[in-house]
């Protein structure tokens, strides 16, 4: 299988990556951890998540 360079360091725990996986279908309860009180936007998606780190480009709500 061959690797893919990730576009930035820590992108593999971002929302926006683990969407275009299917996180929501594959484990929605998963998901949901990382999106529950949500204190951060990020700039480039408009997804929420509780912790700076599962954003590409996060921003305190």
């Amino acid at each position: 299988m061959p690797k893919f360079n990730m576009p930035h360091e820590g992108h593999e725990n971002h929302l926006c990556y683990l969407h275009n996986l299917g996180i929501l279908e594959a484990n929605l309860d998963h998901y949901k951890k990382l999106v529950k009180d949500a204190k951060y936007i990020c700039k480039r998606c408009g997804r929420a998540a509780k912790q700076p780190e599962n954003l590409c480009e996060p921003e305190e709500l």
